[in-house]
């Protein structure tokens, strides 16, 4: 296993990303999906400079980005962005794509269960032939409840990945898995060997080593499933709106909102309860992360 991390959950140049990750131990890194942030020629360059290896893609799951959209041009929308990002990890020499079917933050249905079950597995079908031609392996997330309405557990994912075939797995990610599963260990070894991708955060979606997280029995169980990818920390404070502002003026340098980020990104980054956090405390989350995970990789 080696160290990764994500890219949306602060708003930087990748250069920017790339230095802190490099300085901090990280060997990879997995893109946010957003291909024309990343154009292949000059992406390639700056991870071969900071000697940084693209793990893969992941889905970012706003507006209309939405595999169970009763909107037939939203769906074959969200199908091509998502082969567009899959194509971006293979562009970059990636492995996997992690996959979110549905608009994070949508928490209320819009058709039948029965609907949009066919409207996602017709969908990722599509993705997934073509990422298997890409030679990217997809894993599909299940989310926790507060986030989706569709795909919590691990036995819906593997469900889904089962119909849709085209040696779709898993993302297994503990902060959602540990809200929803009875036993979170045994979820992870009935993923057995189908585990494509996991992602780091504590309990409390902090650092990792943060909250209460037994990390060591975590990652046992992980290595008995015979996973061996990226650990991709994946933290996301929340900001404290209380007098005792733990997570509060500090951490957040600039202002909750930014002129120079993107409304959609912003959007979701709000939607996670989060806000734009400064480089240095940022920076403290991702090296406490590294600090944690080191040992196991």
């Amino acid at each position: 296993m080696h160290l990764s991390a994500h890219t949306w959950m602060r708003p930087e140049p990748l250069e920017h990303s790339l230095q802190r990750l490099s300085k901090l131990g990280y060997t990879s890194i997995e893109l946010a999906g957003e291909p024309g942030w990343y154009p292949a020629g000059g992406t390639r360059e700056l991870l071969k400079k900071y000697n940084i290896r693209c793990w893969g893609t992941v889905t970012i799951q706003y507006g209309t980005r939405d595999l169970t959209s009763a909107d037939v041009e939203e769906r074959r929308a969200t199908v091509q962005y998502m082969k567009d990002v899959v194509a971006l990890s293979a562009a970059l020499g990636g492995e996997i794509t992690t996959i979110v079917p549905g608009r994070v933050g949508k928490t209320v249905a819009t058709a039948s269960a029965g609907e949009e079950w066919k409207w996602v597995v017709e969908s990722l079908r599509e993705v997934a032939a073509f990422a298997q031609e890409q030679r990217i392996r997809v894993g599909i997330e299940p989310l926790n409840r507060f986030e989706t309405h569709f795909l919590n557990r691990t036995d819906q994912a593997l469900a889904l990945a089962d119909e849709v075939g085209f040696g779709c797995g898993i993302a297994f990610d503990p902060f959602h898995l540990a809200l929803e599963e009875r036993d979170m260990l045994a979820a992870m070894r009935a993923c057995g060997g189908r585990v494509v991708d996991f992602h780091v955060a504590d309990n409390n979606r902090l650092a990792a080593g943060e909250g209460s997280f037994d990390w060591p029995r975590i990652m046992q169980t992980l290595a008995e499933t015979g996973y061996d990818g990226g650990l991709a920390v994946e933290c996301m404070p929340p900001i404290d709106r209380s007098p005792l502002g733990r997570f509060g003026a500090e951490q957040l340098g600039t202002g909750e909102a930014r002129e120079d980020v993107p409304a959609g990104q912003l959007q979701f980054i709000v939607d996670h309860g989060s806000a734009v956090l400064s480089d240095e405390y940022y920076t403290q989350l991702m090296r406490t992360s590294a600090e944690t995970m080191k040992q196991f990789v």
